[in-house]
């Protein structure tokens, strides 16, 4: 009876320590909604009642002419392609560079193995300001300030040390006995990487693809040295024509802000569970 009784207890524990977490998870991911709340509230505002503190969070009257206006103001549409056209080939280039990189550095054996990859991991310590003039002095040379291709063909390189780092410790998870088996059958290097080991990596690839596209989709500092023609500006620079000299649109600038927010928000929700997958998988094997 007291082995009832103590299993009850340990259960009712259990239950109290499931339902505190979730608790405070839910109230913590609450906190995070807390800007994309006021940034929309903001855009729905009168001017008037934006700067009001307490801060009211239900405007007075709805503005929803703030969302047309926004998207006329500036070529909304030819910004939302030209950065739609950068991170595509972005996420393109930097999933089979990395991949590659990552496959040759956790499923190869060569000397210099372990060495090479301690030195890509010291990269990630460089802070992208240390390399900013000298990248800019080399495109500049090659013809290629004021086109797209400063953003899109080092993805191709495979520049990112992080996501090469990602796949690699994921395909390390992958058992080799996959592997051998394969080379058994005839099987050439390239086929093993591209037949067996890329389709069980899906979850870190889909990963590794989702924060690249919403790197280049908020990247503001990239564009704004590389791209001098407003016809090849991405929505990042776009948003900033809200700013003036003499004052700034708050309501179009907030309105502006949802909509280019909302590509990204609807992007993780269909991805959430083969992102959180990628994560949780990608273990420190190695």
């Amino acid at each position: 009876m007291s082995s009832y009784y103590n299993s009850l207890s340990r259960k009712k524990r259990h239950i109290f320590k499931q339902f505190t977490a979730h608790i405070f998870l839910i109230l913590f991911g609450i906190s995070f909604l807390f800007p994309f709340v006021w940034m929309l509230s903001t855009a729905l505002k009168p001017e008037a009642q934006m700067f009001k503190w307490p801060p009211e969070w239900i405007p007075e009257t709805f503005m929803w002419e703030n969302f047309p206006e926004a998207l006329t103001f500036v070529p909304f549409a030819l910004y939302f392609k030209n950065t739609l056209v950068i991170c595509v080939l972005a996420v393109l280039g930097t999933i089979i560079s990395s991949s590659l990189v990552a496959y040759g550095f956790a499923r190869i054996q060569w000397k210099g193995r372990n060495i090479f990859f301690f030195i890509m991991l010291t990269t990630m310590m460089l802070p992208y300001q240390v390399v900013m003039v000298p990248l800019f002095l080399v495109f500049k040379e090659i013809g290629w300030v004021g086109t797209f291709k400063p953003l899109i063909v080092p993805a191709f390189f495979g520049t990112n040390a992080f996501f090469i780092f990602l796949l690699r410790q994921f395909f390390l998870t992958i058992p080799y006995e996959l592997s051998d088996a394969a080379k058994i059958d005839g099987c050439s290097e390239f086929r093993i990487f591209w037949q067996i080991v890329l389709p069980l990596a899906r979850p870190a690839i889909a990963t590794v693809g989702l924060f690249t596209f919403m790197e280049n989709w908020n990247d503001f500092l990239g564009p704004l040295i590389y791209l001098n023609d407003e016809t090849k500006y991405t929505i990042a620079l776009g948003l900033q024509q809200f700013i003036g000299q003499y004052g700034t649109q708050w309501g179009m600038l907030m309105a502006a802000s949802t909509v280019a927010t909302a590509p990204i928000i609807i992007l993780f929700f269909f991805t959430q569970k083969t992102f959180i997958q990628g994560i949780s998988t990608t273990g420190i094997k190695g």
